[in-house]
């Protein structure tokens, strides 16, 4: 089950569990929208992959107990600043590969 974390983990901005802007990893990496597109090149820095909009967990109890109230989002933040010019490096030889090929 996803974890839902609540931050992005370079700048700290606020995902809440019904957040549009968060994306993650298969990891589940989680970073918002800006810093996947300005600053990571759609490229995570702890494994390499690409990046998905997180989906949503639903809000109530529509079906079998499967909603945030049963399943609530992490409180745990995860802050790691990405240091820029590490990651260029990192990333230089596979941004250009799409992330499925990846």
């Amino acid at each position: 089950m996803l974890e839902l974390r609540p931050t992005c983990e370079h700048c700290n901005k606020a995902l809440p569990p019904d957040s549009l802007e968060a994306r993650i990893c298969s990891y589940e990496c989680t970073f918002c929208v800006t810093c996947v597109e300005l600053v990571l090149g759609n490229v995570c820095p702890n494994c390499g992959g690409g990046f998905a909009p997180r989906p949503i967990r639903p809000a109530t109890n529509w079906k079998g107990n499967n909603f945030l109230g049963n399943d609530p989002a992490s409180t745990a933040v995860t802050h790691r600043p990405v240091n820029s010019q590490t990651h260029a490096r990192f990333s230089a030889e596979i941004k250009t590969i799409p992330p499925e090929k990846r």
